[in-house]
């Protein structure tokens, strides 16, 4: 079928056939809202596929999407992506390619000689997460210098070839817009508000206990995993400190490297570190996060770097305080919901959760008006609407520019 037409039978069925295109991991969320709106076709790496659940996580959802699973590391990828995006693109009526790395490259060069609108998303923000890296003493100067300026030639080659980019939150627009021309805000990743939802003193109590939980100690969370635009060093020392000066807390982390967090609370000579740090595998976002944050006193975001933060809006949801680093994306629209501290301010981040631990109530109600925040603007269901509205639009504006063409 000619691509035009093919276009104009997928806007009159009201079913866009949608390749989702990654290039490393991405979020069982995304993947099942996104298969709700649009006829879903998921491209991705197979080790990636595994070793993050996301597999698994399909399976057990029920979602529609079929999935390829493309071999090989990151150069055979690279290469593999590019001939497998050739050969199908013009099956689909847009391609959504996540961030706007080398992954994006394959699918932004690939939709311009196809004739294909290609979608990028922005959801983090690579040369800031990519100069944490420095910061934490991972790499040298020479090698940053290197990798910042080699992201921003992706950044901006994806930007000028894709047909329109979306960008998770204002502090993200303004990052993707110095980039691409055609930057909207992208809602995707929105909160599930009935499953995200608040939990009484009671429910408190019952969750804990069916989640095997301290009873009646003060409960501070951390969801992030391990990675080096994260601080779980400045939390943990922040907890401690507030131990020190008499509050019995204690610390979870649910992340995916949980191990290392454990083992860092133990290199880092943190005292008496077994009787209050705690580790658990990453919970489910659909089925066990909700819990865990409907029980806890307290979630916390210690981040050096944030493109978005969608831990800490979720944890308001539930009508959980926050406290967060002032850092980008966090900074742009938790500040008046969430206690936001200086980034590495192990003082200040200590003094917030011991003002919340003090003043419950009014933390609560703080985080009651984040909840409502979070229902006017980051509801999951205007979230993929929204999403879907861009896709069409990027549709829309291919098929104008082929019968433009042909006229």
């Amino acid at each position: 079928m000619p691509r035009d037409r093919a276009l104009s039978t997928a806007k009159t069925s009201g079913r866009l056939r949608v390749l989702f295109f990654v290039d490393g991991f991405t979020d069982i969320r995304f993947v099942v809202g996104l298969s709700e709106v649009c006829d879903l076709t998921m491209a991705l790496p197979a080790h990636a596929y595994v070793e993050s659940t996301l597999k698994e996580r399909v399976a057990s959802s029920g979602a529609r999407v079929k999935v390829h699973e493309i071999e090989g590391g990151r150069l055979t990828f690279q290469s593999q992506s590019f001939a497998y995006l050739w050969s199908v693109a013009q099956n689909f009526d847009v391609i959504l390619s996540q961030e706007m790395l080398r992954g994006s490259l394959n699918a932004t060069i690939i939709g311009a000689l196809r004739h294909v609108p290609v979608v990028t998303t922005l959801a983090t923000s690579p040369v800031d997460y990519f100069k944490c890296r420095r910061e934490r003493g991972q790499i040298d100067a020479a090698t940053s210098w290197l990798g910042t300026s080699l992201i921003r030639a992706l950044m901006t080659i994806n930007g000028r070839l894709a047909t329109r980019c979306l960008a998770l939150g204002p502090y993200l627009c303004d990052v993707s817009s110095r980039i691409c021309a055609r930057t909207e805000m992208g809602y995707y990743y929105g909160v599930d508000t009935e499953l995200y939802r608040p939990a009484d003193d009671n429910a408190r109590a019952r969750l804990r206990r069916r989640l095997g939980l301290p009873a009646s100690r003060f409960l501070v969370v951390l969801a992030s995993r391990i990675s080096h635009e994260k601080d779980p060093e400045t939390v943990l020392h922040a907890v401690a400190r507030a131990r020190d000066r008499g509050l019995d807390a204690v610390l979870l982390n649910l992340g995916g490297g949980y191990e290392q967090f454990l083992a860092l609370a133990d290199s880092l000579g943190i005292p008496d570190h077994e009787s209050w740090v705690m580790g658990r595998p990453a919970a489910h976002p659909m089925a066990d996060l909700p819990d865990y944050f409907r029980s806890a006193d307290l979630v916390v975001q210690g981040s050096l770097a944030e493109g978005f933060g969608l831990s800490p809006l979720e944890a308001l949801a539930c009508e959980t305080p926050v406290v967060a680093t002032n850092v980008d994306g966090m900074a742009a629209h938790l500040r008046p919901y969430a206690r936001l501290t200086p980034r590495r301010d192990v003082e200040a981040m200590a003094e917030a959760i011991l003002d919340i631990a003090s003043n419950p109530s009014a933390a609560r109600v703080d985080a009651r008006r984040g909840r409502e925040y979070v229902q006017q603007y980051w509801n999951r269901s205007r979230a993929f609407a929204e999403l879907h509205r861009s896709l069409t639009a990027a549709a829309d504006y291919e098929l104008a520019m082929i019968t433009r063409a042909a006229a």
